[in-house]
């Protein structure tokens, strides 16, 4: 199995939802997000959620209790575990936050499986909010691609 790579999505494929409404809606800011996503690009959009349910007093931990009650398909997890028993290379490229995917990959007991993480930045800042941010900078440097969201390019 030598020389394998095995590329997976996050987002409904290696969880079955989206982890972005996932958290939006479990955290009760669907009104909010709702009302901001004609306005904003999603990566600013999230951070500015996140913003909200940290002012609200929602605290990191809160968010990882969410993330770890993502729905996933029972078969999944074995799934990954045999491709990487096998010796495949096994990497995530996400349009997510590696906050978020990392959360749920250690959760599930399965993140050092991966060896690559390609997805948007998300830490916790020095005030105990998570802060999310576009893998590309689109604004100041576009990578011109059109099959892409602007934020990430995948090809």
């Amino acid at each position: 199995m030598a020389g394998i790579v095995v590329f997976f999505d996050f987002d409904k494929t290696i969880i079955d939802v989206d982890s972005d409404n996932w958290v939006v809606d479990e955290l009760g800011a669907t009104d909010l997000f709702n009302q901001l996503l004609p306005t904003m690009p999603w990566n600013s959009l999230m951070d500015r959620v996140m913003n909200e349910l940290h002012t609200q007093g929602i605290t990191i931990q809160d968010i990882e209790e969410v993330l770890k009650r993502v729905p996933i398909h029972p078969r999944i997890v074995p799934a990954i575990k045999s491709a990487y028993a096998l010796g495949c290379d096994l990497r995530v490229i996400s349009d997510a936050n590696v906050f978020f995917i990392e959360t749920i990959l250690k959760h599930l007991g399965i993140r050092d499986c991966f060896s690559e993480i390609n997805t948007n930045p998300g830490y916790v800042d020095e005030e105990g909010r998570l802060r999310i941010l576009p893998y590309v900078d689109f604004i100041t440097s576009p990578h011109g691609c059109n099959l892409c969201p602007p934020n990430m390019c995948r090809v």
